[in-house]
This record gives structure tokens, C-alpha cells and sequence, in this order.
């Protein structure tokens, strides 16, 4: 198999397992909260598992830029925004602090989602700007 394509598959795959930890870990804001904060129950897991799947995610991503000697499309940076975005979400979403509200904890998810969507219609469609 082709060493491009192999890399690909594992990208993909990581964004399948990360979409797939973005929902479980998301419905810990919304079952069994404790004062404010998300469920406790499976919080390690859920926090190694999304490490794991993003990390996978940019290094395969770095390598199969680093295949295709850094020429991307337009539509790339703002993939790379995006991403950006969703990590910031993430970590406010599930940040340690009291002041944070349940309602702006379910907003950063929200918002969240809709950058994860957009991410992936994004590479989908593949616009020209």
C-alpha cells in the first residue's frame, strides 16, 4: 500500500475517533454534572482519548504535508483556524474553574460542533477562494 494513502487512513481515522470522543465527552455536560462542572465519571479516559486522537491528528497532518512539500490549497488555512478554534472551545468547555457556568459550558460545546461541522464541509466540498 501506498505510504501517502496508509498516512491518510490513519488522519481519517483519528478524526473518526475524535469526532466520536468530541460526543461522549459532550454528554458529560449534560448527565450527571456536579456543581457546575462536567460528570467526573470517565474523565480520564475521555481526556486521554481526545489527546490521543487530536495528537495522532496533527502529526499525520504534518507528515502528509510535509509529503506534498507544503502546497495546499487556499481552503487549508482555514481549516488550520478552525482546528484552532475547536481546541480553544474545547478547552474552555472543560476548563476547571467554578465561574464557568453550565449554560457557557454547553455554548462552547455548541459552538464547538458547528466548527467541527464546518472543518468537515470544508474539506468535503474544498472551495476556490
Amino acid at each position: 500500500m501506498e505510504t501517502q494513502l496508509l498516512i491518510k487512513i490513519v488522519h481519517m481515522s483519528s478524526v473518526a475517533l475524535a469526532m466520536l470522543i468530541f460526543v461522549l465527552r459532550a454528554t458529560t455536560l449534560f448527565v450527571g454534572t456536579v456543581n457546575q462542572q462536567p460528570n467526573p465519571k470517565g474523565r480520564v479516559a475521555f481526556v486521554a482519548l481526545q489527546h490521543l486522537s487530536y495528537t495522532v491528528l496533527v502529526l499525520t497532518g504534518v507528515v502528509l504535508l510535509v509529503m506534498k512539500d507544503f502546497q495546499v490549497q487556499p481552503w487549508f488555512y482555514a481549516k488550520i483556524i478552525l482546528f484552532l478554534v475547536l481546541l480553544s472551545t474545547q478547552i474552555k468547555a472543560y476548563k476547571r474553574d467554578e465561574s464557568i457556568t453550565l449554560q457557557q459550558r454547553h455554548a462552547g460545546v455548541g459552538i464547538g460542533a458547528l466548527v467541527f461541522l464546518a472543518i468537515l464541509v470544508l474539506v468535503m466540498i474544498k472551495p476556490t477562494f
